[in-house]
Formats: C-alpha cells, structure tokens, sequence
C-alpha cells in the first residue's frame, strides 16, 4: 500500500488498515513504510524542462564602471532556444522602465504562458499588473534563491566571462555597445551544448566544397567564427 500511494503518510496509512480491522500503533507503521528515493512531485528542474516552449524568464545584473558608479542590465530570455528577446542598460532602473519591453517583445497574441522572475523590488508593481494584462502567468523564485532561475543565470555568467572581464566600462551607451556585438556573437555564432552543440539561430552546416576555412573575428576580435567561403 505504501509504494502504491508514495503520497500517502503515515496517519492515512493508519486509517486505511483500521478500515480493514487491522490496529497497530501508528508509530509502528511509520517505521515499515516504502522510503521512496524520488520525491513524490516534480521537481523544479523537471518543471523548467516540462515548460520550455512556453516560458521565459528575467532578470537584472549589475557592472561598474572605471568611475565606480553602477549600471543595471535587463535580460528577458526565452527558454525555447535561449534566445535573448530584449536587453537594457540603464543607471536609474524603474517598474515602468523594466515593464516597457514585455509590450515590445510580445505583440499581439504572442505572449507566452509562464514568465518566471526573482523577488527584487525593483520590478514594483507596474511590471505585474502589465504581465497579468497580458495573460501571462507570473512564477516567482524562493527568496535569495538564483539557482530557481538558472538560464538567466548561466547567461549572465557567460556574459561576464566571456565579455564583460576583458572590457573596461566608461558609461552606459559603451556597455550597451558592447553587450549589442556580444549578443550577436551569442545568438548566431556561439554553440550550446543543450542545443546539441548548436547556436540559438541555427548555424546551417556547409558542405566542404564550398571552400576553405575562414575566421571571423567578432567582438572586437575577443571572440571568433568559423565559416567556409570560396576562394
């Protein structure tokens, strides 16, 4: 009964086997119950993948600059392909200022269900009302929890590894240059390994005689392309 019912306590349990004229001491039972190695729901992990085709998520880093005054970056991420749908950079973030992209990139009909975020107050109370507006459902992280978030989170840790620890930021309009050549380096040059070692706009695999190996030297040459290309 109880690797039936993995749902089951002890004092359901309990109450079963008193329906079927079996007593014993409920304390007794807990002791023999089936210790399921799985948990009886699924798991957040489990949840994420379950909802990737319709579900995106946000979130805010910070970079100082060479004047040590702080500058906020906006990422909203579609967890379909890991496409970045909108990022923003600005020193006095608002509620009104965050919500504003949500509009420009879902029109019309084309919101998705779940937007998954943290708890930061930043987000205040426009950002909400403007997602339940849109028929989307919001799903908030655990308190000081980034781990429930971990797309964006692994995104923004390749951006500062790979982009952000080379540069020296001066002011805001800079650092929106270089996240612009970044992303688009990100989305049609650099390769994942959840998507089958290939980049977020599908790289079309080109055939050897199209000709010799060329490297192409994007961010500044910080990073590199390989593409074919006739003599």
């Amino acid at each position: 009964m109880s690797s039936a019912h993995p749902r089951w306590g002890a004092p359901r349990l309990h109450g079963e086997l008193l329906k079927l004229g079996l007593r014993l001491v409920q304390a007794t039972l807990a002791n023999y119950m089936v210790r399921h190695r799985k948990p009886p729901s699924q798991t957040w992990r489990t949840f994420l993948e379950n909802h990737a085709q319709e579900l995106v998520s946000t979130d805010f880093f910070v970079v100082p600059t060479a004047r040590f005054r702080l500058l906020f970056v906006f990422l909203l991420l579609s967890h379909t392909r890991r496409r970045l749908l909108h990022f923003g950079v600005t020193a006095h973030p608002t509620a009104e200022w965050t919500a504003r992209p949500l509009v420009q990139a879902f029109p019309w009909d084309s919101a998705p269900r779940y937007l998954l975020r943290d708890r930061d107050p930043i987000y205040g109370e426009p950002f909400p009302a403007t997602v339940h507006s849109m028929g989307i459902h919001e799903v908030l992280t655990a308190p000081l929890s980034p781990w429930q978030n971990p797309y964006c989170q692994r995104l923004i840790g390749s951006i500062r590894r790979e982009c952000l620890d080379h540069f020296i930021v001066c002011n805001a309009p800079g650092l929106q240059r270089t996240l612009k050549s970044y992303f688009e380096y990100y989305e049609r040059s650099r390769t994942h390994w959840s998507l089958d070692k290939d980049a977020p706009l599908t790289r079309a695999l080109p055939p050897p005689e199209m000709g010799r190996v060329i490297e192409l030297p994007p961010v500044g040459g910080l990073h590199h392309r390989y593409e074919r290309r006739a003599a």
